[in-house]
């Protein structure tokens, strides 16, 4: 859905106009996609807004940004108050906050260690990412995920989503919700912006690190709920026909949430229809997001915005 302007946007400590949050042209990320990003959600819930897991995405860029050799200048309380500042400044929720950093203007070429780092937070409101109340049809991707040692996959990089283009592009063009895509070795390995689950014969399987995956912070709540319910989980290398004989395979994700999977490459997953794993799941995922259920692993934090109603795609 297309983007919603607000008031300001957080720019190396200050709060600026929306309008004035520009870069030129020549800046080594749009040449080189030299950006390190979050995208984090604030939830309405039974006692106003609140932002979901803020710790923990903040320490995930703090940790993309490490990897690149980048030094953003903020501790990690630092970079939590700035998105709490930012929300509560444009008074936007429940919403999708984008915290990125990323090498600005100053010299060309591969070596970017002369480039100052520029780090910005916004946030907007948005809806679903996979539209639609229904599960999702998706498909295996002719694109492979990066193979280890090219692109770190732990590292949540600009860069590394151009590949997430071509199978999201992929998919589309070809009558599909989202694609999956496979590691080198061909095993799966997740979505083109999501963590892939699947249950089958009573466990709950996700493609281990291994595979080129990112650590998902989604992905990590819901195998910290799966244990803490009882459902046996087992992270393993999932090889490309499992899916197919699965008894429910759902998606997970900030921006994707958990997203029931109806069929891959036209196979129908079961019925069709959401698995009781799958709702269990995320029925306590939206409960605790939403403060309908007790917050008992501190994910929430709560921010001084007066809630609206939620955005629909």
């Amino acid at each position: 859905m297309p983007l919603q302007p607000t008031k300001h946007i957080w720019h190396n400590g200050k709060l600026i106009p929306w309008d004035q949050a520009q870069i030129h042209v020549m800046s080594h990320v749009i040449h080189y996609g030299s950006s390190v990003f979050e995208g984090i959600r604030c939830y309405k819930t039974e006692k106003g807004a609140a932002i979901f897991r803020l710790q923990d995405h903040m320490q995930r860029m703090l940790d993309s940004a490490k990897i690149y050799r980048m030094d953003l200048s903020y501790t990690l309380d630092q970079m939590n108050d700035a998105v709490v500042e930012t929300v509560e400044s444009n008074g936007v929720a429940p919403c999708y906050i984008r915290p990125i950093a990323f090498r600005g203007y100053g010299e060309l070429g591969v070596n970017p260690l002369k480039n100052p780092i520029e780090v910005y937070i916004g946030n907007f409101a948005w809806g679903k990412y996979v539209s639609g109340d229904r599960s999702a049809d998706i498909c295996i991707s002719s694109w492979n995920r990066m193979a280890p040692n090219t692109l770190p996959a732990l590292a949540k990089a600009g860069a590394n989503y151009m590949n997430s283009q071509l199978i999201h592009m992929e998919a589309k063009m070809n009558g599909y919700d989202e694609g999956v895509g496979l590691d080198v070795n061909g095993l799966v390995s997740e979505g083109s912006g999501e963590n892939l689950f699947l249950v089958h014969k009573g466990q709950l399987l996700t493609s281990y690190l291994g595979s080129s995956v990112l650590a998902g912070i989604t992905r990590a709540s819901i195998l910290t709920l799966a244990r803490d319910m009882g459902i046996p989980v087992v992270e393993q290398p999932i090889p490309r026909e499992l899916l197919y004989i699965a008894d429910e395979v759902f998606f997970t994700g900030t921006a994707a949430e958990v997203t029931p999977i109806r069929s891959i490459d036209r196979i129908t997953i079961k019925d069709g229809l959401a698995g009781p794993v799958t709702k269990q799941l995320a029925a306590e995922y939206f409960g605790i997001a939403t403060g309908k259920r007790p917050d008992r692993f501190n994910w929430l934090t709560p921010v001084k915005v007066t809630v609206n109603e939620p955005v629909s795609a």
